[in-house]
């Protein structure tokens, strides 16, 4: 088997350059997977330190009245006898910008068991605690965030650095806390954020409360969400657009297997009739698939830790804008996932090649020394992926149809099935579409033998150019596919910010001070409307419909809002019951929106009626209409500001402020810091909070543009290493070409035409495809995996471009064999010789 394996590998010898083809597909199909699984590897691992620590099982208390929580509550309970226990949450700005969680807290009442009271080994040891307890006190913090505070591992235990709210105590390592945050005690906590009295909430063990003491609301811990769950679509969306990239790499792999088998076709035979049986020959051509896949996984899976380390930065920021998780930009990788990419490399490998390794099986002795019979094949072949095109055409209907039976929201898995349906009907109808176009396009074009030529040569390259062609429209379509949807939403989510954002400016008063704020304001001339928002959580127990009840426990969102003059006008609704006046008469009066997150989940419509936990008991909701909610992953309850506040008893959040024709928001911004000592990023105007808003967006798609432009790439050096291995051969044949008066500068037009139009003509099936592949996105995949519905927007840009990028990417890939051409001398182009 040694002799057999190294007598396959001396091809690579002679042709060096097959060799890079198939390594660099393998690098680059492995390289993008690997990247992704890194960045999801990373990510969940932050998720579930986040889930250790903010999940704890802890059932959490906070007052009835929207008041912030004193020490003084917390010694009442105590003395009642009420194991609760006290944190303190707040925020600190490192000197990098990062902003850092800090969280104090009280270890000695702490349930022994909760993550908070084992941050970081509190419970190892008295010494530890003792120090933990006792000033100068210590601050536990996960390695991963040293980099913001401009520390490095072996420096930062002990260290003491300053931030713009004082001096941090001395650091202590803990690797199980997640990244930027810090955690100490309550009493240094208190004295950074200068929090006096003031505590966030009170927690407790699961279950030891059957009720909230009076005044207080309780939350248990099984109705928190955690950041793994609300990140899940999201990961899931990454994984297959680097699924989609590792396809299209492997039609790299599997064009340079089918090239190096046919070039070896003569070896073949001899080593056949040297009596080396076709099982010994099949298992020699495996072992040197495993073998070069190894080399290009490894390099490979390099490659991807590499990308994740430049991509992780913009997805943990995406991350922490959109869900609030948060994620550190260090990577930390399990021992499996270097084995998973290993795996998935070498499987994908030995599916490319296993068409490769059936042809060498089937062929007969003479037939492998026959090209003709290799190439008759190919029609076969092509016979073979119109079939294969058309079931998988018809299991795509049937899922479609089953699809379209389900209730809204449902079908995740299914939709992507269909969608990789929808690309791979594409790819095996395109080689047969391209033969039927050539062949008929010869037959027209007989008085013109040049061009009659032509299109017989693009012919007789279409067995080793049809992957090539194949990567290139499932790039282009998803490409196609993914910026419609990006650009649709984009487009929605821009004319959404208009219709919500009203105000002229947003103001976040602390608690204590809101109700002087709100009354300030209101004697101000120059303030028109004050619409104040509110905000609490809840329990969906149960909805009505149509007489009918079903029991739920769905933990979801409370917001309050004030249907202003300038509000409702212009609030977007999806569906209502009796139009848009009744609808908001209906909200004043006491019934509720909801988002259309809730409504597709638990497939709630206008006139049913919710049954919500409250701090009093239950409280049933009849449902008004259905409004967008972009970019927020939980179901959401919307009523009147008051009436939140008096049946849920809900705490102020933020105040929109609209003024009066001809105010002057500065002066005003001005007086409001001055009345209330207000920081200077309590207040923002609208346009402000529309470009925060519009920045996290633009972050959001950011990895998704870098895959997709990554994918793009993939496809051209699919069609660059194509023409490339048979570039010698193409010069054999327009070589007599040339001898018989065709100007050298007329051959170089004729292949960059060739190439141009075989592109052209995928960018047109792209097309189509990639309008598909947008309504699969919007109708099917955003609303399985984020629960809202996308307008279907078609741009004519878009189409223009994807056009474009095929026939540029053509021509990108031909111009170096074509520069090669025009170098060749003459000559040398009647010298060549098979080999």
């Amino acid at each position: 088997m040694a002799t057999l394996l190294a007598t396959l590998l001396s091809h690579y010898r002679r042709h060096p350059a097959q060799l890079a083809m198939l390594l660099l597909g393998l690098w680059v199909a492995s390289a993008l997977w690997s990247g992704v699984q890194a960045i999801n590897a990373s990510a969940k691992e932050s998720y579930a330190r986040a889930e250790a620590l903010f999940t704890t099982g802890l059932d959490r208390l906070e007052r009835l009245d929207g008041e912030v929580l004193t020490r003084v509550d917390f010694l009442a309970l105590r003395r009642q006898g009420l194991p609760v226990s006290p944190l303190l949450e707040g925020e600190l700005t490192a000197p990098d910008g990062t902003r850092l969680t800090l969280i104090g807290i009280d270890p000695l009442t702490l349930p022994g068991d909760s993550a908070f009271a084992t941050a970081g080994g509190l419970s190892s040891g008295p010494g530890d605690l003792t120090g933990f307890l006792t000033p100068p006190w210590q601050t536990r913090l996960a390695p991963d965030t040293l980099p913001s505070l401009d520390l490095d591992a072996d420096s930062a235990p002990g260290a003491t650095p300053r931030l713009a709210a004082g001096r941090l105590p001395p650091l202590s390592l803990a690797p199980s806390l997640p990244p930027h945050t810090l955690v100490m005690d309550i009493a240094a906590a208190a004295a950074l954020l200068d929090s006096g009295e003031h505590i966030t909430r009170l927690v407790t063990a699961p279950g030891t409360l059957a009720a909230a003491p009076p005044g207080l609301a309780l939350t248990r811990a099984t109705s928190l969400v955690s950041p793994g769950q609300l990140t899940q679509s999201f990961h899931l969306n990454l994984t297959a657009l680097a699924l989609l990239a590792l396809i299209v790499g492997l039609f790299i792999v599997q064009a340079a297997l089918g090239l190096a088998l046919e070039q070896r076709l003569e070896m073949l035979r001899t080593l056949r009739a040297l009596g080396v049986s076709g099982r010994a020959l099949v298992a020699g051509l495996a072992l040197e698939l495993v073998l070069l896949g190894s080399i290009g996984a490894l390099a490979g899976i390099a490659g991807g830790v590499w990308l994740a380390r430049a991509l992780l930065p913009d997805v943990a920021a995406t991350l922490g804008s959109l869900y609030g998780a948060g994620v550190g930009v260090e990577l930390r990788l399990p021992w499996h996932y270097w084995f998973g990419g290993l795996a998935v490399t070498l499987g994908g490998l030995l599916l490319a090649g296993a068409g490769v390794l059936w042809r060498a099986a089937r062929l007969s002795v003479l037939d492998l020394g026959r090209a003709q019979a290799w190439r008759g094949g190919y029609q076969r072949q092509l016979m073979r992926m119109t079939l294969a095109g058309a079931v998988v055409a018809a299991a795509g209907l049937a899922l479609w149809a089953w699809l379209a039976r389900q209730p809204a929201g449902e079908g995740l898995a299914a939709g992507f099935a269909l969608m990789a349906a929808l690309l791979l009907v594409g790819a095996l109808w395109l080689p047969p579409l391209l033969a039927g176009a050539l062949a008929g396009l010869g037959r027209l074009a007989r008085r013109r033998p040049l061009a009659q030529w032509a299109l017989a040569d693009l012919e007789l390259q279409l067995p080793r150019l049809s992957l090539a062609l194949m990567a290139l429209l499932i790039a282009l379509s998803a490409s196609l596919g993914v910026n419609s949807m990006v650009g649709g939403f984009r487009l929605t989510f821009l004319e959404w910010l208009d219709q919500r954002l009203v105000a002229d400016l947003y103001l976040d008063p602390p608690v204590e001070r809101f109700a002087a704020v709100h009354a300030w304001l209101g004697e101000r001339p120059e303030v028109a409307e004050r619409l104040v928002t509110r905000h609490g959580e809840s329990t969906l127990l149960a909805v009505e419909a149509e007489g009918a009840s079903r029991l739920l426990s769905r933990p979801l969102a409370l917001f309050g809002l004030t249907p202003g003059q300038r509000l409702t006008p212009s609030w977007p609704l999806l569906e209502t019951r009796n139009g848009r006046q009744d609808a908001w008469r209906a909200l004043g009066e006491g019934e509720a929106f909801i988002n259309e997150q809730l409504a597709v989940a638990e497939d709630i419509a206008p006139g049913d009626r919710l049954t919500l936990a409250a701090p009093g008991g239950r409280v049933t909701l009849a449902v008004a209409a259905i409004y967008p909610d972009y970019g927020n992953p939980r179901g959401e309850v919307l009523m009147a500001a008051p009436a939140l506040g008096a049946r849920f008893a809900a705490p102020p959040d933020s105040l929109g402020i609209v003024l009066a024709p001809g105010a002057d928001g500065e002066a005003l911004g001005a007086a409001l810091a001055s009345e209330f000592a207000l920081g200077r990023d309590a207040l923002r105007d609208q346009g402000a909070v529309k470009r925060i808003a519009t920045g996290i967006f633009e972050r959001t798609f950011a990895i998704t543009r870098a895959l997709n432009a990554l994918t793009l790439a993939v496809a051209a050096l699919a069609l660059l290493a194509s023409l490339l291995a048979q570039a010698r051969e193409r010069r054999r044949r327009l070589a007599p070409l040339w001898a018989l008066g065709v100007p050298r500068g007329q051959l170089l037009g004729v292949q960059l035409a060739q190439l141009g139009g075989a592109a052209l003509a995928v960018g047109l099936v792209a097309v189509p495809l990639g309008i598909a592949i947008t309504w699969g996105l919007v109708a099917v995949i955003n609303v399985a995996a984020f629960g809202w519905r996308l307008p279907l927007h078609l741009f004519p840009g878009e189409v223009a471009l994807t056009l474009a990028t095929a026939v540029a990417v053509a021509l990108t890939a031909a111009a170096l064999p074509a520069l090669r051409l025009w170098r060749t001398p003459p000559r040398a182009l009647l010298a060549e010789e098979p080999g």
